[in-house]
């Protein structure tokens, strides 16, 4: 604002310097003497408080990631070798060293969140399972309980215990296939971790299963509403204790598409639940013959033998 001593249209010395806009303003008269250009910056969008320190470029931190985002590398083999001889040993003599001062955690942590994006990406999780399922398997690591263990089952018993957590039904056969590590493992692997690090996780409920199941399935709203309201009697009359919930979630679709006419056969939902056709059965005769509604599906099937 040196050079400029006098408003030109009054002559008045009394000017504003507006620094967040860059203008020059005469407060006896108002004109708007000068106007600057401002850079606000490309990743803030507008004008920000200098107090306040941002980052200015680089994709956001992840936990998801070992390094959260935050480490520089040397560069990838592909490229050092595009450059003149000199600088490819120079180049592949530093990227030597770098991995070489990085700690024991560090390469645990490389190797496994990239097991745990493909696991996630697989069973197609939310972004925030992944980064409980990252955070969770921090803590482990910090604490030395992956010691004794494979990195990829503490890595699906982490992704379980997230899914558990964000009420995201997943059960151990669907992360046991992600993540080829048995299913008996996982959840040995999956109890210990919650007993160490305190974790509370609510029981899974069979309604958390049922508007996925039916979807798959390709069943009407109707017949999931219905199979709802079986679960609620079931719930009532105590079926759901001390059995698995996909199980129940699965035979009580199973009854409801029967009493909506969607003819879907015991293999097709047992494949869709994980479980087997006996489980499928059993569940089926627990429910129809607790509820009382057995003579409701042998009047529909009548009427529907009628209608034939």
């Amino acid at each position: 604002m040196n050079h400029v001593k006098r408003c030109p249209e009054c002559g008045s010395i009394d000017l504003t310097y507006d620094d967040q806009k860059g203008e020059i303003i005469c407060n006896e008269c108002g004109l708007l003497i000068e106007e600057k250009m401002v850079d606000t910056g490309q990743e803030t969008g507008g004008m920000f408080d200098k107090s306040e320190k941002k980052g200015r470029g680089g994709a956001p931190m992840s936990i998801q990631k070992f390094d959260k985002g935050l480490t520089t590398n040397v560069g990838e083999i592909s490229d050092i070798y595009k450059l003149e001889s000199g600088q490819t040993r120079k180049f592949l003599r530093l990227k030597k060293w770098q991995e070489r001062v990085s700690t024991s955690i560090e390469r645990n942590l490389r190797l496994a969140m990239a097991e745990l994006r493909r696991v996630s990406s697989f069973l197609s999780l939310p972004s925030v399972v992944r980064d409980e399922a990252a955070r969770v398997y921090n803590f482990v690591l910090q604490r030395g309980l992956v010691r004794g263990r494979s990195m990829e089952s503490v890595i699906a018993a982490c992704i379980y215990a997230a899914c558990r957590s964000y009420n995201i039904p997943r059960t151990l056969d669907e992360i046991a296939a992600a993540s080829d590590v048995p299913r008996r493992e996982i959840g040995r692997t999956y109890r210990f971790i919650i007993r160490k690090l305190g974790i509370k996780v609510k029981p899974s409920s069979p309604k958390d299963y049922i508007s996925r199941f039916s979807s798959i399935l390709h069943l009407s709203p109707k017949t999931q509403n219905e199979a709802l309201k079986v679960l609620k009697k079931a719930d009532v009359s105590e079926l759901t204790s001390g059995r698995g919930p996909a199980g129940i979630a699965a035979a009580a679709l199973y009854v409801a598409a029967l009493m909506n006419d969607e003819k879907k056969t015991q293999r097709e939902v047992a494949d869709v639940a994980g479980i087997t056709e006996v489980t499928i059965r059993n569940r089926y005769k627990e429910l129809i013959d607790c509820l009382g509604i057995e003579d409701k599906l042998k009047q529909k099937e009548s009427e529907s033998k009628k209608k034939k």
